[in-house]
């Protein structure tokens, strides 16, 4: 009965996801606020409707190790799809209009932190999640309003790649400073730890390219499919047991794939399983999100939104001409950076098991939530009025 009752909400929850994605999808809206609004929904924090719960599934150790693996699938396909070469090739133009974006965006997050009363490490998590833009959003958006192949696609996925590195370095010491700190000598010890294997995985992302391709030149679909899912997730588990954040594990092993010639083998094989594991790992937020919590810091989270956005349209449009872009370009540059999403998501199911605190445990993710729904919504109206951003613009800027 009880395996009964397991299968029958799990076809439940994946009916609603598909339901909820498909509304989505018909209003012009990305499909990850719909997922996590279904877990809200139909997870442990359901409203009751005359007295009747609408909680489908309120166990979720099995959704968790889904979910997990989402994280590490989704990590490993924003690296798999960045270019160490074209980085390195357009070095300057990248680290300038970065260094724009990075010098506005970044500190915003972590003076409105600092502002509602939490400390430094609280704020300068609150300025992760604050900063990095969502590749799953924006590369969808790109490629429904055809602007993926003009020149500011360039601009936009470069920044979100300087966005991603800094978020990744960043994550990774502050995710060791809560996983082994409990004094100087042990953080020293953590730190260093994740250092070493940083430098490792990011020495390997960079020269492994071509071991990787002998090693995983194999013709069986089937096997080429586990060795790539098995080797991702094995480096990932051994990088948390060392002290690194499994994701940013996986974001650095998907960087050393991204420099095969197996790429269009491994998106076309895995692009379904990341898919499916991504959905679940949303859904698994929503199903931890008490939306009373989310409530509680509704102010927070607006104040947060109008900041931070106001200052990523400024930033995103002032790196867009840095990079050489016209007004027109600069202005969807600076739209398109809005939306947060899954790296936000990713920290704040960390702060969940990992946080010291309560503000780290249970208010942060809980803002979180609220933040990324407003900003991938917001951003997404945006994107499809960047000619607002435009008019306003050249009202104050020139070509």
């Amino acid at each position: 009965m009880a395996t009964t009752s397991l299968i029958l909400s799990a076809g439940i929850f994946l009916t609603v996801l598909t339901i909820g994605g498909l509304i989505a999808v018909r209003v012009g809206q990305s499909v990850i606020p719909a997922y996590i609004l279904v877990g809200v929904l139909i997870g442990p924090f359901a409203p009751s409707i005359g007295g009747v719960s609408l909680t489908v599934v309120d166990s979720t150790e099995f959704i968790r190790l889904l979910a997990d693996l989402g994280v590490i699938f989704l990590l490993f396909f924003v690296g798999l799809e960045l270019s160490l070469t074209s980085l390195i090739q357009k070095r300057s133009q990248f680290l300038r209009a970065g260094a724009i974006d990075v010098g506005v965006s970044f500190p915003l997050g972590i003076v409105v932190g600092l502002l509602f009363g939490f400390n430094l490490l609280e704020s300068l998590f609150i300025g992760l999640i604050a900063f990095n833009s969502s590749t799953v959003i924006i590369a969808k958006s790109l490629l429904d309003l055809e602007w993926i192949v003009n020149p500011e696609s360039e601009g936009i996925l470069g920044v979100i790649v300087i966005e991603d590195v800094l978020t990744a370095a960043v994550f990774a010491i502050l995710s060791a400073v809560l996983l082994g700190a409990a004094d100087i000598a042990s953080l020293g010890r953590t730190l260093g730890q994740a250092a070493i294997v940083l430098v490792v995985l990011t020495l390997f992302a960079y020269y492994g390219g071509d071991w990787l391709d002998r090693m995983f030149d194999i013709r069986s679909s089937e096997l080429f499919l586990l060795g790539v899912l098995g080797v991702t997730t094995l480096v990932a588990g051994l990088g948390f047991a060392a002290g690194v954040s499994d994701a940013i594990v996986a974001f650095l092993v998907g960087l050393a794939f991204g420099q095969t010639s197996h790429v269009e083998r491994i998106e076309s094989k895995l692009a379904p399983s990341r898919d499916l594991f991504a959905a679940v790992f949303f859904f698994v937020i929503g199903l931890q999100t008490d939306p009373r919590l989310v409530l509680s810091v509704a102010g927070f989270v607006l104040v947060a939104v109008v900041v931070t956005v106001f200052g990523q349209i400024v930033s995103g449009f002032f790196a867009g001409r840095s990079f050489g872009l016209s007004i027109e370009q600069a202005s969807r540059m600076a739209s398109a950076l809005a939306p947060r999403g899954e790296f936000s998501l990713v920290i704040a199911a960390f702060l969940v098991t990992a946080g010291t605190t309560d503000a780290l445990r249970e208010t942060i993710p809980a803002f979180t939530v609220g933040y990324v729904l407003l900003t991938s919504i917001l951003g997404t109206i945006l994107m499809r009025n960047a000619h607002l951003i435009e008019r306003v613009a050249r009202t104050f800027h020139t070509e």
